[in-house]
């Protein structure tokens, strides 16, 4: 009978231990949540600056190699929110198709109301395109304009005092107009390299 009584004893405590630490949990989890609720993170907000060409040649069919160096910016827009990047990779895409392979950017931690700008180089030589694309490529630039998107796929954190969240995918989307011949409205900054001045807000998703 003693036990018995003895293991009913050891039972009552574990179930008592067992719901003191779900109930701690719980605490806390809606602790965070309402500390989450009441920051309110707003995403990032990413800038194309400029976009330098080195080479962009479209001559033949199905391929196309090209050369840029692009500017971007990210801002911060949290007081009290920082942000942690992870994985930031950065490539060019014609209609969604990818022209350039990726590079990637070093993680870095971006402060309350920081700025951080990147400037990588991007290249694809001889990248094998579709060929619709191809040719709808050649009559763009032989129209004297083409538009290209650079993308940013990622991974961010945010951080609230001593609280990382989990990681999140990070999307960024920048238009990009590249102008030829007689519409040219570049500046040539090098033999061969031309750069163009956007300064347009790329579009972000979290």
């Amino acid at each position: 009978k003693e036990c018995g009584h003895h293991g009913k004893g050891h039972n009552k405590f574990r179930r008592r231990l067992l719901y003191g630490i779900l109930f701690f949990i719980l605490i806390v989890l809606i602790t965070v949540l309402l500390i989450w609720a009441i920051l309110r993170p707003t995403k990032p907000r990413f800038i194309l600056q400029d976009t330098t060409v080195y080479g962009f040649n479209a001559s033949v069919p199905n391929f196309l190699t090209s050369s840029f160096q692009v500017t971007v910016s990210s801002r911060n827009p949290n007081d009290r929110i920082g942000i942690y990047y992870d994985r930031l990779d950065l490539y060019a895409t014609y209609r969604n198709q990818q022209i350039t392979p990726r590079t990637s950017l070093p993680p870095t931690y971006q402060g309350h109301k920081d700025v951080n700008v990147w400037s990588p180089f991007i290249n694809g030589n001889m990248i094998p395109i579709s060929p619709d694309f191809s040719t709808s490529l050649s009559s763009e630039q032989a129209s004297g304009s083409v538009f290209l998107t650079i993308k940013i796929d990622g991974r961010v954190r945010w951080k609230v005092g001593a609280f990382v969240s989990g990681r999140y995918h990070l999307y960024v989307r920048c238009p990009a107009i590249i102008t030829f011949g007689s519409k040219f409205n570049g500046v040539i900054v090098a033999q061969n390299a031309v750069k163009f001045q956007f300064v347009t807000r790329c579009s972000v998703s979290v």
